[in-house]
């Protein structure tokens, strides 16, 4: 028997530490960690209700866009606003302009060096050796793009920020619709930089992935997560929400259904909060508990009516029906490249359906108490946000994010989460270089910058001002 300790994990948001348990060849046992603790519910406590849009997305630099949607859907819901139709399509554009930067950069900067023999040159040193499939040619391919994926990820920062101002940590949605509205001139930028992205996406990034599903064929045997998954939906067609381009439900179980946000409960059993933290998000506490008797993470571990759940891109498109194939590491990855292609051909659409100088924000305010919950889908899956307000000032903030759900620890009842599934059965033939493992890790796109919950010890947080 054999131990791998991976930490932190590379090539991914925030720390991730995952453990793993070898006998003759194969993990038999894994345990997957947040190692680092925030508090962003503890930040926003007291504040203005309409801070959490921008508070929220220093979350992550990656998908901040996500948070911020997630933020105004609480706020919407809590202020009970309708949004106009300016205002819906333009967060859709900003939202799915985030999206495809992400599954880009997944794809090439993040899962793809665990396949590809680079230079061995910085930043590539260090990396894990063994099982590499491509000939000089293909794999000099691949490198090349690896490079021009890094261009086009900009252009996608560009793109967002035509209308959200600026990127990272766009500034333009606000509850109640956008601040920035549509003009010929941004719907003709924006157009033009999508042009060039979407020609990546059903190009280079197509092409390039099946090579590698190719290549690497077994992979879609392995790393196969619970089979659950769940999605909130994700880029309403309409103002009332009724349609989404990626349907709202669950697969549990081998059985479709709808989804019902209060079957969503969270578990502290093994993360090391307060017994507080447990239960709905809506009531649940976020009291830190450090060295809390068999905990191992900083991660909770969210169910659906008791079920561990996979979210993300594959999650989507199985509940949409546009790819049930199964449910592996290359799975993941297929699922991911699919989603970015119909998202860029929506952007078009949503382009074409923009009015411009037409209302793009209702007018809000803020009530004296109130509750709203905002669910949505970030690039990596299921986003919650929920929000209670209390004389005019948020009582009670929580964010269930996508690698909560994913990278969660064993809960109360002893069930691994879904990525300490997915690494059991894997094969590991040299436990120096466990390229499965890590293949494995990066097709969940982890992000523990998000799933994580700023800690001062000894002294109260700090206060700044917006």
């Amino acid at each position: 028997m054999a131990k791998i300790i991976i930490d932190p994990v590379t090539r991914l948001e925030g720390h991730l530490k995952v453990e793993a348990t070898v006998e003759r060849g194969r993990v038999v046992a894994a345990e997957a960690a947040g190692t680092m603790y925030r508090g962003f519910e503890t930040i926003l406590a007291g504040r203005d209700p309409r801070d959490a849009v921008y508070i929220t997305q220093r979350i992550c630099g990656v998908c901040p866009v996500s948070h911020a949607t997630a933020a105004a859907f609480a706020l919407d819901d809590a202020f009970g606003v309708q949004v106009p139709s300016n205002g819906r399509i333009i967060r859709n554009l900003i939202l799915g302009g985030n999206f495809l930067q992400s599954h880009i950069i997944h794809f090439y900067n993040l899962s793809l060096p665990d396949y590809v023999q680079f230079p061995a040159v910085a930043p590539f040193t260090g990396a894990y050796s063994g099982d590499h499939r491509f000939n000089k040619e293909t794999s000099e391919k691949l490198v090349a793009n690896y490079f021009k994926a890094l261009e086009i990820r900009r252009k996608c920062h560009e793109m967002v920020a035509i209308f959200g101002g600026k990127m990272p940590h766009q500034a333009a949605i606000i509850a109640g619709g956008t601040s920035m509205n549509a003009d010929k001139d941004k719907i003709a930028a924006y157009r033009t930089l999508l042009a060039e992205i979407a020609q990546f996406v059903a190009g280079e990034y197509a092409d390039d992935t099946r090579l590698l599903a190719n290549a690497y064929s077994d992979y879609f045997k392995i790393g196969v997560g619970p089979g659950n998954f769940l999605s909130y939906g994700a880029f309403p067609q309409d103002d009332e929400g009724r349609e989404q381009l990626f349907a709202a439900g669950t697969f549990i179980g081998g059985q479709s259904g709808p989804l019902d946000s209060g079957k969503i409960t969270e578990d502290a059993a093994r993360a090391w909060y307060d017994a507080t933290a447990d239960g709905p998000p809506a009531t649940a506490a976020t009291v830190a508990r450090y060295g809390k008797a068999g905990a191992y993470s900083w991660v909770k571990a969210p169910r659906y009516g008791g079920d561990v759940c996979e979210v993300g891109p594959l999650s989507r498109m199985w509940i949409s029906g546009r790819y049930t194939a199964g449910v592996s590491a290359m799975d993941r990855i297929v699922a991911r490249t699919l989603e970015a292609a119909l998202i860029a051909k929506a952007l078009e659409q949503w382009l074409d359906e923009l009015e411009p100088g037409a209302p793009c924000e209702a007018d809000v305010e803020v009530p004296y108490a109130a509750a709203g919950v905002g669910l949505v889908e970030a690039p990596r899956g299921a986003l919650g946000h929920w929000v209670t307000i209390d004389k005019h000032r948020i009582a009670r903030y929580q964010a269930v994010v996508p690698t909560t759900w994913n990278a969660s620890p064993r809960d109360a009842g002893g069930t691994a989460g879904a990525l300490e599934q997915a690494l059991v059965g894997l094969p590991v033939a040299d436990t120096a270089n466990p390229l499965a493992v890590m293949r494995t890790v990066h097709s969940f796109d982890p992000c523990l910058a998000c799933a994580v919950h700023v800690i001062a010890p000894g002294r109260p947080l700090g206060e700044f001002r917006i």
